[in-house]
């Protein structure tokens, strides 16, 4: 007999939707699993978003950590000749500056050449160039055959790094010279001499140092320092960006001044201000994060619980979190004269847990009492201090072997576990469908050959009795 093509054709039997019917009751063993693998997968999520917040709040807790933040001053200049840039350490005070005159850097030219390509040495195969500085540098340069036009001249110097810039000057519509300026400014770093062994014909072209009476290169522009006065004492320096002649001062010089004129630092709590306001503001992004994944909405006794309540409703690892920072907040102050945070500006509203920041208060304890608001939160930087405090248990959570790799590692592994099962518990269901599936099969097989029989014998019955009539 051919094989049964559709499942119930050889019976009569509705065997497919029967099948339908047992396989939909065998995977109800799944439902519950699913539920469980979509939970944790949402908590691992969670675990995702709550590390993110903290990380976020970490940042901003770590500016508050440096002592010189509430400190800073910021220095200002009466006159565009200089500037001046503050490390934010620079004591407050007021200072009279005079600039007389501008450090410049040394330059050399050669006599004119009409051809930059030409060789102008001797036909020598080496030759050696050496410059002496002013301070006593020396440099050297090996220059070679090809090696004595003014345009390979000027590429020689300029890859030695020998603290001269070459470069070449039109100087009409058929002449060049060759151009020699000290990098960096000041007496100390012009050249004292330029000499050239091996080759007469270039010495004479380029030597100079007159000590030595060479006479090729002539001086355009000889080096200085710059000359300053501050408070009336005279400032020498080599460079025109003077650092720390005013402690924590960085002065640019850009041009001689008119008279005396006047530097003032003064105290500039706007950055800690800054530094404070996004602290206030991450803590408060963390809380808002920690309500979303804890969020509840009650429902009538045994009723299904909401769909859109926190994935970690009741988690312990995030009520960790929050009971730490709380705990600091109120108990982690290092200031001998702040006791809390109110007194800096900020309180905590009860209704959400939140940080409410009284602008006005905290620029006035900033101007006031600077060191006080540095001492509640930087503390003495190792125990003390409410960010130090909040920067010491951050370091813990976020460690990769603190709380939160944990419980992310802890529903991870259960996640794995959930996975194997629910491909186990498949596995079987599939196993006993195709059981089912052979059984009916089988079924079906034997109903349709019991069938076709007894067609055959009620054939035979009726033809048997047809004759007898």
């Amino acid at each position: 007999m051919a094989g049964i093509s559709t499942l119930g054709i050889g019976s009569g039997l509705k065997l497919g939707d029967i099948l339908d019917s047992l396989t939909t009751a065998e995977k109800q063993v799944l439902v519950p699993i699913s539920k469980q693998q979509s939970a944790a997968t949402a908590k691992l999520s969670a675990y995702g978003t709550l590390k993110t917040a903290v990380q976020s709040f970490q940042t901003a807790n770590k500016s508050l950590q440096d002592a010189g933040l509430y400190t800073q001053t910021k220095a200002t200049s009466s006159s565009s000749a200089f500037t001046a840039d503050s490390t934010g350490n620079a004591l407050p005070g007021k200072y009279s500056i005079s600039v007389t005159q501008l450090a410049q850097s040394q330059t050399l030219t050669s006599a004119t050449r009409s051809d930059i390509n030409q060789a102008v040495g001797s036909a020598a195969d080496n030759r050696r160039m050496t410059l002496i500085s002013e301070d006593g540098s020396e440099h050297t340069i090996e220059l070679g055959q090809e090696q004595t036009s003014l345009s390979a001249i000027r590429d020689a110097i300029n890859k030695s790094n020998a603290g001269i810039s070459a470069s070449l000057i039109k100087v009409s519509d058929k002449d060049y010279r060759l151009s020699l300026t000290s990098t960096q400014t000041g007496t100390g770093h012009a050249l004292k001499s330029l000499a050239i062994t091996g080759d007469d014909t270039l010495q004479a072209f380029l030597g100079y140092g007159p000590a030595n009476g060479a006479s090729g290169m002539t001086q355009n522009v000889a080096a200085q320092n710059a000359s300053l006065t501050i408070n009336n004492i005279p400032i020498d320096s080599s460079s025109n960006t003077i650092k720390d002649a005013v402690e924590g001062i960085t002065l640019n010089l850009s041009d001689q001044t008119s008279g005396i004129q006047t530097l003032t630092v003064a105290s500039d709590n706007s950055k800690a201000k800054t530094a404070v306001t996004d602290w206030v503001n991450a803590y408060n992004a963390l809380q808002d994060t920690m309500g979303n994944l804890t969020k509840y909405t009650p429902v009538d006794a045994g009723g299904d619980q909401d769909t859109k309540n926190g994935a970690l409703l009741g988690d312990g690892t995030l009520r960790n979190i929050e009971t730490q920072l709380k705990s600091i907040l109120a108990n982690g102050s290092g200031s001998a004269q702040f006791k809390t945070l109110t007194q800096a500006g900020i309180s905590t509203d009860p209704t959400n847990g939140k940080l409410k920041l009284d602008s006005d208060k905290l620029s006035s304890a900033l101007a006031v009492t600077p060191e006080a608001v540095r001492d509640i939160f930087a503390g003495d930087g190792m125990k003390t201090g409410i960010a130090t405090g909040m920067a010491s248990s951050m370091t813990l959570m976020l460690s990769s072997k603190g709380m939160l790799q944990g419980a992310t590692d802890s529903i991870s592994k259960k996640l794995n576990a959930l996975t194997e099962q629910y491909n186990n518990a498949s596995k079987k269901i599939d196993e006993t469908i195709a059981r089912y599936k052979a059984q009916f099969t089988h079924l079906d097989t034997i109903m349709s050959s019991l069938n076709s029989t007894s067609d055959y014998l009620t054939q035979q019955f009726e033809s048997m009795s047809g004759t007898k009539k």
